[in-house]
């Protein structure tokens, strides 16, 4: 079994992950609505929106699409990514700082990375996109 985590945006999915895929690395597949099969049953204001993206790195995968308009397919009002976070556990400190400072870059620090009693260096904070990630450095 595979597990994977699929985000919803309000029409920026294309921007965060490319910014994602400048941090994370890998490779990405992006498919806008108006791409899609499903392009005549869109809104036209609504075909430059993600209907999927996928960043595949180190035998992972992050996906996203953004939104369905309000009542499509049964879709509520956009309320934000809330009550999850992105664990990364990257292999070295070094390699965590900078994942932890590039993902922090126009977002907002929750927790700075420092140490603690479970880890080398652990941090949160929420991105410019408005995902909340962990960043832990376990003891070697």
């Amino acid at each position: 079994m595979k597990l994977s985590t699929y985000l919803t945006f309000d029409g920026n999915a294309r921007e965060a992950f490319t910014f994602y895929q400048q941090v994370l690395g890998g490779e990405l597949a992006v498919m806008s609505f108006g791409e899609s099969p499903v392009a005549g049953d869109m809104p036209a204001e609504h075909h430059g929106r993600t209907m999927h993206a996928c960043l595949t790195f180190d035998g992972q995968s992050l996906m996203a699409s953004d939104s369905m308009p309000e009542g499509a397919c049964g879709a509520e009002r956009y309320e934000g990514i809330k009550g999850c976070s992105i664990a990364l556990h990257p292999a070295s400190v070094a390699e965590g700082e900078r994942l932890f400072v590039a993902l922090a870059e126009g977002g907002q620090v929750i927790m700075p990375m420092e140490k603690t009693f479970w880890a080398e260096r652990f941090g949160m904070l929420t991105d410019r996109f408005g995902v909340s990630w962990m960043v832990n450095c376990e003891q070697a």
